[in-house]
This record gives C-alpha cells, sequence and structure tokens, in this order.
C-alpha cells in the first residue's frame, strides 16, 4: 500500500510538471506571435528618420527592424568586410559609415558582394559620391561574432556586425549604436545587392506544447490503470506478487 501512494505522489508530481511545461510553451506561442505582428508592423511602416544622437541611449529591442531612411555622405575608405551566407551564397556584407549633416556617423549595411568582389576596385561604379539617401531596417549591434567564431580587429576578420568594436577599429567617434540594413534599391554596378535581410522566428511552440501535454495524459493513462490494479491483476496471474510484494 505505501508503495502504490508513494508512486501515486511520484507519478502526481511529474504529471504537474508536464502539464506546467505545456502551459508555458503555449504562454511562449502567444509571446512569439506578438513578437512577430509587432516586427511584421515595423517593416512595413512609412519609412521615418534614423534615430539620432538624442535617442541613441534609449535604442532597444523594441527598435529593431524599424523602417527607417537616413542621408550623408558614405566614407569608403572606412568601409568594412562581415562574412556572410545568403540565398546568393558566401561572400560579405559591405558595412559602411554614412556620415549625416550633424556630423554623427551611423553604419549601412549597403548589402551583398561575392568573395570576388570584396576588393572595392572590383566595383568601383558603387562607390556611391555626394550626399546620398539610404532607406531600409534599423538592426541592433551584433556583439562578438558568430558561434565558435570570435571577430579578430587586429586581423580584420568579422563574423557579425559588432558596431562597436567595428568603430574602434576604424578609428570612427560619435556612431550610432544600431546599423541600417539597405533596401533592395539597386546600387550603380550592381553590388553591393541590399535588401537581403532575413526575418525569421523560430516558431514551434505549439508542437512543444503538444507533446509535454501528450506526455502529461499518457502518463496519466499508465498511473490510471497501474493504481486501479491492471497491472497488479496481470502480475497475479503470472503468479508474482504486484509491486513486489
Amino acid at each position: 500500500m505505501l508503495r502504490r501512494v508513494v508512486f501515486g505522489v511520484a507519478a502526481g508530481l511529474v504529471f504537474v510538471v508536464l502539464l506546467g511545461l505545456g502551459t508555458w510553451q503555449v504562454q511562449r506561442r502567444t509571446w512569439k506571435l506578438d513578437l512577430i505582428a509587432r516586427v511584421d508592423a515595423r517593416v512595413h511602416a512609412p519609412a521615418v528618420p534614423a534615430p539620432g544622437p538624442a535617442e541613441w541611449p534609449r535604442i532597444g529591442p523594441d527598435d529593431a527592424y524599424r523602417h527607417v531612411w537616413l542621408s550623408g555622405t558614405f566614407l569608403h575608405d572606412r568601409e568594412t568586410l562581415v562574412q556572410a551566407v545568403t540565398e546568393r551564397g558566401g561572400g560579405f556584407w559591405v558595412l559602411t559609415p554614412l556620415r549625416r549633416p550633424d556630423g554623427s556617423l551611423v553604419l549601412v549595411n549597403r548589402g551583398f558582394v561575392p568573395g570576388a568582389n570584396r576588393d572595392p576596385a572590383t566595383r568601383q561604379a558603387g562607390l556611391v559620391a555626394g550626399e546620398t539617401r539610404v532607406t531600409g531596417l534599423l538592426r541592433l549591434t551584433e556583439p562578438g561574432g558568430a558561434f565558435l567564431r570570435a571577430n579578430d580587429p587586429k586581423d580584420g576578420r568579422w563574423y557579425s556586425r559588432d558596431v562597436a568594436a567595428i568603430a574602434a577599429a576604424r578609428g570612427l567617434t560619435d556612431v550610432a549604436p544600431y546599423f541600417v540594413d539597405a533596401d533592395a534599391t539597386p546600387n550603380p554596378g550592381g553590388l553591393p545587392v541590399g535588401g537581403l535581410t532575413v526575418i525569421a522566428f523560430p516558431n514551434s511552440h505549439l508542437v512543444y506544447a503538444l507533446t509535454w501535454y501528450g506526455m502529461a495524459l499518457m502518463l496519466a493513462g499508465a498511473v490510471f490503470y497501474i493504481l486501479r490494479g491492471g497491472l497488479a491483476k496481470d502480475w497475479v496471474s503470472k503468479g508474482r506478487e504486484p509491486f513486489g510484494g
């Protein structure tokens, strides 16, 4: 009898845990759907001026993927190449500082270039001179590097768009704490290729929730069968004592 009680209590605790995990996944799914809706609204909203220095201290997750525009002059001699893998294959993102009329700088991801075009001399037509306007998506800085691959400023190897580190390596000051992914507006000569921002939020929470709830249901069925004596009868019919008797 004592073993049945202990078994029932232990099974009950596991059942509660499984239900809790399933409910947590349902809540996570609600949060994820809300996040996707909010990001989608930002992406498709009319472009607004990119935040200036007065707004920089307040930049946070709720600003990611805002549709923005900014104007200024590119500093092509300070561009930085960041390794990229895109739908067009492997190559580099071209991050170029844009000096705005107030003197502040914003790193602009002008787009993708194949490895064969990493040298600016191979894409001279795309080195836009003079005042220009850029429209795109505000992106949050990506500090550190990629998985298992740290940025190496000394040797010029970049695996993530780490705004602060790139600014320091290029001797830039008064730089916005974000960067802007340029849209698909063609550049002269066809390079870099903008508009390749991938916006994807994995959302498998419903599958996880159903898995946890299913396990809870199976556990409940097994416990009901055992405690109702089904398994005990099987054991008795085989000449064995239930629960090790």
